[in-house]
Formats: C-alpha cells, structure tokens, sequence
C-alpha cells in the first residue's frame, strides 16, 4: 500500500492536471462560439446562392457546364481539412484513416496521380511521412479561416479542372452538426453536382454549446437528430422569378466558380468549429475522470490516514498495559 506522503502527492499531480483541462475546456468553448458564429453569418449567403445557382439549372433542361462534367479519373486531387494541434479525441485520427481508405481506392493511379491539399498540421505530416504530392503549406488556415485563401484554392483546382490536369476533386472534413456530433464526411467537389437538394447540409445547430453524457449518447443514438429541432425556424422562401442578363451561360460561368469557392470555405468553418468542440468535449471527458480519480485517491488518504491513527492508538493502549 503507498504511504500518506505519496498519496497526497498523487492528489497534487492530479489536482494540477485538472486545472489544466478545465481551462482547456473553457478556451475550446470560448473559440467554438466564436466559430458557430463566423458558420451562422455565412449561412444566409450560402443558401441564396445554392439556391440562385440551383433554380437557374432547374430552368434550363440542356443546362450544361464545364464544372459539371463527369470524365474518366486519371489524376485526382484531394482537400484535406485536419487541425494544427492534439488534445481532441479522435478527430485527426479519424480524417487521416479516411483519407488512407480514399487513396486505396485510387491506388491503380500511383502515388504521383494523388495530389493532396493538405489543410492543418497533422494530415500535411502524414502525406510527407508516406510521399505523397503535396501542393502547398497551409498550417495556418486551420487556425485562421479566411476567405480569400479559400478562394485562391479554389480558383487553382478550378482553373486545373478545366484545363484536364485533374479529373476529379474530392474533399475530407468533419461536417459541424452540433457540440457533440461532428460528422465525418467524404465529398466530391469537382465535377459539382448541381442537382442536389438545396441547403441539404444545413442541419447545424449554433445555438447550444452545452454537452452532457446523455446528450452525446442520444446524439450516438439518433444520427439525424439535432439537439433541440423545434427551434430551428425555417428561412423565408426566395423568389424564383429571375431575370437573367446577358444571357443564362454567362451568369453560370460567374456563379458557378463562387460557389465552389463557397464550399473550400464552407468545409474550413465547419472542420474549425468540428475541432473546437471534439477538443472541448474531450477536455471535458478528461476533467471528470480527473474528478472521479481524486475522489478515489481522497477516500484512499482518509483509509489510510485512518488505519495509520489506529495503528498509533494501539500502540500507546498496548504501551500503557503492560506498563
């Protein structure tokens, strides 16, 4: 059994720890609601766009475009979203296990045919440490979301998709649903599939942050739940009747390209706010095993303790009687 000086220095040790992911748990909570909001002023603009976009292609039968073409995969590319940093359960674990599933599938191209776009730290080690083609550093993003790297990567897949240097775009993120569920998600990004429903990856919910152990199993429980559905408030219908100047090919040429820029930034915001809430969860997990620890090593110290005064008593009862 360890002795009184040992078990107090445990309880130390783990007290200290606690502190530590406690105030962990509340920096990710602080960022998170940080990123639900940067998610909730995007939202407007990327509905009406999806839907503009969308109701022009439903109007035109032969509606065709470069963008959408679906050819032969003789290179591919794909966008990689991870975080920077650790400390968040199975998050980076999780998207580079996908993405090793992924490249399998595209093994028959060779390792030089698999272009990555490695965003955040962890993934950008992995493609280094097994040589693959890299296309460029971009560690920070993963912290510091922005909208005009967004669009710089996407103009560069775009402009290579066009001109046949790739046949196929696809993109590794953890869709954001709520605080305590992050989806991961496999997507293709070129060829765009325009036919889709309209804000069908709309479910987040951005207005809770609160996670509890019966909240995440209920979450495990019922994948296409959210965490309180009755108050989400369905947008106000837009309408339809469009005047589309100069002419219909020309417009899907300007929207087309915003909106695959829309969504490399759509699927950072979503990848940041995943990561702040994987970490806060875990952070969270880790202080109430800290707890639960203490409570063991305090009721140990008082057995101890006790069982040592005991100790002490019978031998002074045993001292006097045979005095």
């Amino acid at each position: 059994m360890p002795s009184l000086k040992e078990i107090k220095t445990r309880i130390a040790s783990v007290n200290s720890t606690r502190k530590i992911t406690s105030a962990m748990k509340m920096v990710a909570s602080s960022k998170l609601h940080h990123a639900q909001q940067m998610i909730e002023n995007m939202l407007p603009y990327e509905d009406t766009l999806e839907r503009i976009l969308k109701t022009f292609l439903a109007s035109e039968v032969d509606a065709h475009t470069v963008f959408s073409e679906v050819r032969p995969v003789k290179k591919v590319a794909l966008l990689v979203y991870s975080s920077n940093g650790s400390l968040c359960g199975g998050f980076n674990a999780n998207v580079i296990k996908m993405l090793q599933t992924v490249i399998e599938e595209y093994r028959q191209l060779g390792n030089e045919n698999i272009i990555i776009y490695p965003i955040g730290r962890k993934v950008a080690e992995y493609v280094s440490k097994n040589g693959f083609v890299s296309q460029g550093d971009f560690t920070e993003l993963a912290d510091k979301p922005g909208m005009a790297e967004c669009i710089s990567i996407g103009e560069e897949l775009c402009e290579k998709f066009v001109l046949g240097e790739i046949d196929r775009v696809e993109m590794i993120y953890h869709h954001f649903k709520s605080a305590g569920s992050q989806i991961l998600q496999r997507r293709t990004f070129l060829p765009i599939d325009l036919h889709s429903c309209v804000g069908c990856d709309n479910d987040r919910d951005l207005s809770h942050k609160t996670v509890t152990p019966a909240m995440q199993e209920y979450l495990r429980q019922h994948p296409d739940a959210s965490v309180d559905e009755a108050e989400r408030v369905a947008g106000s219908p837009l309408n339809d009747n469009f005047i589309v100047e100069p002419d219909m090919q020309t417009v899907l040429q300007s929207l087309i390209p915003k909106y695959a820029h829309l969504l490399v930034y759509t699927a950072l915001l979503d990848s940041n706010a995943s990561e702040h809430a994987a970490r806060m969860v875990a952070m969270q997990t880790a202080t109430d095993n800290a707890d639960e620890l203490l409570k063991d090593l305090n009721l140990q110290f008082n057995k101890s303790r006790q069982q040592a005064i005991t100790s002490e008593l019978l031998d002074i009862v045993g001292g006097s009687v045979n005095n």
